[in-house]
């Protein structure tokens, strides 16, 4: 922020643009946090009115079966027989709004029935009521409808618990029972009330839960009965006029109120949309949970409205924000206007305007004052500049002349020891050529001639036997002549011709690897070898030999002894030239980074004082020639890998400009 406009203008605003959002935010989310915990507070409630509702449903059943069950007209309707008694049962069962109603003396108490805790308590003479899960062929003791009544096909039911059932037929009943003693009769009077389907149950607690709230809230309002985790009773709608019988709960709510018996208090999907929900886990007379009672409210409403004031803080903010900053820059005009005439005059004096001036600024204060002594220094400056101007034209006209002669001088120096450098190259070449000549073709032509000797003194017969040994010195006999020759032809290429053949590479590697034997038998070496079907190549077989002897000697030698030495052959396109490359890889210290560029020079060598350092020079030299490429490389694993790739007799002839040395 290199700007004092922007700067002042940050300090003014600061508190405005910063703090006011940074309490904006905090204020919005711990109103955020409090309304979603009145929300909260707000669905517990209802969800302790619903409770209470259901509570007094049950209680409430219970007191009128005790009265029934210890009224006159009950007394006289035993005493007058089975039929006016089953007559008075039904009368009474309507008045009570039951579903089923039965008298069972003690004694006709079965395993069945009497096995239900509410008829054991009543059997011994408390009455009670509480939420039972009947059977299908419980419901259909009671009356053949009630079980077609609590029939509810299963809903496929987004995020619900997996069942493989398909259909809910047991029923949730609120259970009543009260002792009978009168008149020397004993027994229990047991009643039901079937939830399933009971519409005007749920509607009737909905109704009570939401009381007095608007229109919009009493629809949006909902309250369900869930045997287990499916809705038997509920005013949750799957579609307009269709009830979610059947649908499920989730999974994560049946685990929390079923399986942890705790109470959710929190947002749900409920069937199509999010609502703020509570559920209340219900158990019945044998302490099992077996259903759970919902209310909740749509959450879409809450959320608009928090939407809606958070829309409106930010529009508030922002109008205050637009109000206040014109305001602001007015007032600072008057210290931005002066610094930003010093700094524009500034800039023009650094893109090389001397003569810029910031003249009357229309202050008297401080800020005038810096303006007034600026001034005062440019001009200075500028008197300055003009006699260092001469003085630097006069200086650059002596450094030119001088620069140009140190130029022309290094030019003639650089040529002179680039021609002192060839000199002594070609000098230690055709001093190492007479010294080879003389020293290696005497003793070869001795020994030429003793095999020759030893041939005549042995006659044809007996040379026969030994054919193989001595063809095999004169063929060494001749290489040594070959490199001799080529060792010559290093220093004077010109006055060699070449004398290439197609042949096949494999035999020609298989056989250097016999006449090396003798060096890598002397050592731990390991020699491991992968070659492939690869097409013929144009070279003179000799000096395919020399290059690949040299580069087998070079890796004994860099693996000391103790290593595995690695040819590789195998076909590859180079240039969209097809051609066939031999690899010879080593175990051994490798090349030193620095020097890997270097090791096809002339007189390039690591092993000072054992070698000329032109085994890799004539190696590249003779690939060259036969239009191949020789390159080096590291191997990650350590050791050194030298590639030799020739192009396939198919793909002759290469110009030879195409091709080159690489070192990677």
């Amino acid at each position: 922020m290199k700007s004092v406009r922007l700067r002042l203008l940050f300090l003014a605003l600061l508190p405005l643009s910063v703090l006011m959002p940074l309490l904006l935010v905090l204020a919005s989310a711990r109103w955020n946090s409090d309304y979603d915990a009145v929300l909260i507070a707000k669905v517990e409630s209802d969800l302790r009115i619903a409770e209470q509702y259901l509570g007094h449903l049950q209680s409430g059943s219970a007191d009128a079966l005790l009265g029934a069950a210890s009224s006159t007209a009950f007394q006289h309707a035993l005493n007058a027989g089975t039929d006016p008694l089953r007559l008075h049962l039904e009368v009474l069962r309507q008045e009570l709004q039951l579903d089923f109603l039965e008298y069972i003396p003690l004694q006709a108490l079965s395993s069945t029935v009497g096995r239900w805790p509410i008829v054991q308590g009543a059997a011994n003479g408390h009455h009670g009521s509480v939420i039972d899960i009947f059977s299908m062929e419980a419901l259909k003791a009671g009356a053949e409808e009630l079980a077609t009544r609590a029939r509810i096909p299963l809903i496929e039911t987004e995020a619900a618990a997996p069942t493989s059932r398909k259909v809910e037929d047991r029923g949730m009943v609120v259970h009543t029972a009260a002792p009978v003693r009168v008149d020397g009769h004993e027994g229990v009077l047991r009643g039901g009330l079937l939830l399933n389907r009971n519409l005007d149950f749920i509607d009737t607690l909905n109704a009570l839960v939401y009381l007095g709230g608007p229109a919009e809230e009493n629809r949006q309002g909902t309250a369900t009965l869930f045997l287990e985790d499916t809705r038997v009773s509920t005013n949750v709608r799957l579609f307009e006029e269709v009830r979610a019988l059947g649908t499920r709960v989730s999974a994560a709510v049946r685990n929390k109120v079923l399986t942890e018996g705790r109470t959710w208090l929190d947002r749900a999907f409920v069937v199509n949309d999010w609502y703020i929900s509570g559920y209340l886990p219900l158990t019945d007379s044998f302490g099992q949970r077996v259903g759970m009672l919902y209310v909740g409210f749509l959450e879409a409403p809450y959320s608009a409205a928090k939407r809606e004031a958070y829309w409106t803080i930010l529009g508030v903010f922002l109008l205050v924000l637009a109000l206040t900053a014109p305001l602001f820059l007015r007032l600072a005009k008057g210290i931005f206007s002066p610094l930003e005439q010093m700094s524009e005059t500034m800039t023009r004096v650094e893109k090389g305007d001397l003569a810029a001036r910031i003249g009357p600024v229309g202050s008297r204060d401080e800020i005038g004052q810096v303006a007034g002594h600026l001034d005062s220094l440019l001009n200075q400056v500028e008197e300055r500049d003009q006699k260092l101007r001469g003085y630097a034209d006069e200086l650059n006209d002596r450094v030119d002349r001088r620069t140009a002669e140190l130029r022309r001088a290094n030019q003639k120096l650089e040529e002179t020891f680039k021609q002192l450098v060839m000199s002594e190259k070609l000098a230690s070449i055709g001093e190492i050529t007479a010294g080879v000549a003389h020293e290696i073709n005497n003793p070869v032509a001795v020994i030429q001639g003793n095999v020759d000797v030893i041939r005549m003194t042995l006659g044809e017969e007996k040379a026969a036997q030994v054919k193989t040994e001595l063809s095999l010195i004169d063929n060494q006999v001749m290489r040594i002549g070959a490199i001799v020759g080529k060792l010559l032809q290093f220093a004077r290429p010109s006055e060699f011709g070449t004398f290439e053949e197609s042949l096949e590479i494999e035999p020609v590697v298989r056989d250097c690897l016999v006449l090396v034997d003798h060096v890598i038998s002397r050592q731990s070496i390991g020699v491991e070898t992968r070659f492939e079907q690869v097409p013929q190549i144009r070279i003179d077989p000799g000096e395919l030999q020399q290059v690949v002897i040299n580069l087998i000697l070079n890796a004994a030698q860099a693996m000391a002894g103790e290593g595995t030495l690695s040819l590789k052959l195998k076909q590859e396109k180079r240039e969209g030239t097809a051609g066939v490359t031999l690899t010879i890889a080593d175990t051994g210290c490798g090349i030193p980074e620095g020097r890997l560029a270097s090791v096809f020079d002339p007189f390039f060598t690591t092993k000072l004082g054992e070698g000329t350092g032109l085994g890799l020079s004539i190696s590249q030299s003779l690939i060259q020639n036969a239009g191949g490429l020789i390159s080096a490389k590291n191997l990650k694993s350590g050791g050194a890998a030298f590639s030799i790739w020739l192009p396939a007799v198919s793909a002759m002839p290469l110009q030879s400009n195409q091709v080159g040395t690489a070192a990677q």
